[in-house]
């Protein structure tokens, strides 16, 4: 029998005292979760500085010097959003892939009043990435990062819901907002705000809930399905929007009838044919609705959410001379820690991780329970084979200090 399973960014367990509470709320934490969380929009003023996460000049630098290409970046104006062309280009000898982007092209559009958005910052600016990844183990729920920066006295989008809950952080300029309560409360990921167009749009014309001015240092909050639109008011306005994808019970279903789908089709009886002639399907469908419970009953979703959960976050980042030097030159003296972000879930024998699993020996498991501790442990500690394994697999990667 295997033991009990150990897991270091636990959901239910993970949310406290971390970026959430120190920088984008102005309630405590439980407070948030239990008034907040899914349920309504909070407004935190001057909750703190976020020019360390994202600024002017990074935006600039992504621009020019990043070589970065589609879908890294759209552009949208008064509702709009522009084709790629209007801001893609080849980029010169060695570089002639044609949708990198035209940061002439990009600052004509900005000054004729397009926003600017550079989509999944968490993959492009090390310090958004960061402070997603930790937001993420404190929620349990994925998070990605977009910017937007919007000349002053326009607007990007028009009133529209998202389909994950954010959290807003104006870094530089001032930006109206006007919320509104859901016309679809929370939506799923396939049911967008332009099936329901005209809903929103009538939503749009009631008195809303919230009518604001973001200055830099405000955070808010909205769950999936709030209305939203914004617009830059005397200067050119940047912020962050931190997309929380929240799971949700119908995800779990899914997860549990597509495991009893493949358990029922292991069963030869499902699998047989259809008597010829058949008009009236009551009989079967009786039949197969007692078949189909019957293995809901032995489904289990929970391996199949533990690998979509993964595969919607990235691991920590991993230098890849810094860890073949360190395999190199590893002895008993050598400081290594649990690579960030793997999700690891120790259900023993096997250590499950973003970057796969491992089986490891009785003798061996003591030495991975310290280690999911997060802490830097000498390799002696662990015995070095277990050390050089763990290297290889990228699960541990050298003490940064």
């Amino acid at each position: 029998m295997s033991a009990p399973h150990a897991e270091s960014d636990d959901p239910d367990t993970g949310f406290g005292a971390g970026v959430a509470q120190t920088r984008l709320l102005e309630v405590s934490p439980e407070e948030f979760a239990e008034n907040y969380w899914a349920r309504k929009a909070l407004l935190s003023r001057g909750v703190g500085d976020f020019t360390d996460l994202f600024s002017a000049a990074a935006v600039d630098e992504l621009l020019s010097r990043r070589g970065l290409r589609t879908p890294f970046l759209r552009m949208a104006k008064d509702g709009a959003t522009l084709a790629e062309r209007s801001f893609t280009a080849p980029a010169g000898v060695g570089a002639t892939i044609a949708d990198q982007l035209d940061d002439t092209a990009i600052w004509r559009q900005f000054a004729d009043g397009a926003t600017i958005v550079l989509q999944a910052l968490q993959r492009t600016w090390s310090p958004v990435g960061e402070f997603t990844s930790q937001l993420a183990t404190e929620l349990g729920h994925p998070v990605q990062a977009n910017a937007y920066i919007t000349p002053r006295q326009n607007r990007g989008f028009d009133d529209h819901y998202d389909v994950h809950d954010v959290f807003v952080l104006q870094i530089e300029g001032s930006k109206r907002w006007v919320i509104h309560e859901p016309v679809h409360q929370d939506p799923l990921r396939d049911q967008p705000w332009t099936d329901r167009r005209s809903a929103v749009a009538e939503a749009a014309r009631r008195d809303p809930v919230i009518d604001t001015v973001l200055q830099p240092g405000d955070c808010l909050y909205l769950p999936r399905g709030w209305l939203h639109a914004a617009q830059a008011q005397d200067e050119v306005s940047i912020h962050l929007t931190l997309g929380v994808h929240a799971w949700t019970r119908f995800a779990v279903a899914e997860q549990l009838v597509q495991d009893a789908l493949a358990r029922l089709r292991e069963d030869p009886e499902a699998r047989q044919s259809l008597p010829i002639g058949v008009h009236d399907p009551d009989d079967v469908v009786e039949h197969v609705r007692k078949q189909l419970l019957a293995v809901l009953d032995e489904a289990d979703p929970a391996p199949a959410f533990h690998r979509a959960r993964n595969s919607q976050s990235r691991p920590g980042p991993l230098g890849p001379l810094a860890q073949q030097a360190a395999a190199d030159a590893l002895d008993e003296r050598t400081m290594v820690q649990l690579r960030e972000s793997l999700a690891p879930r120790l259900d023993a024998p096997r250590l499950h991780t973003r970057v796969g699993w491992l089986d490891f020996e009785a003798d061996e498991l003591p030495a991975i329970q310290r280690l999911l501790d997060g802490n830097q442990h000498p390799a002696g500690e662990l015995g070095l084979a277990l050390a050089a394994r763990l290297l290889r697999a990228g699960v541990v990667v050298p003490a940064t200090s």
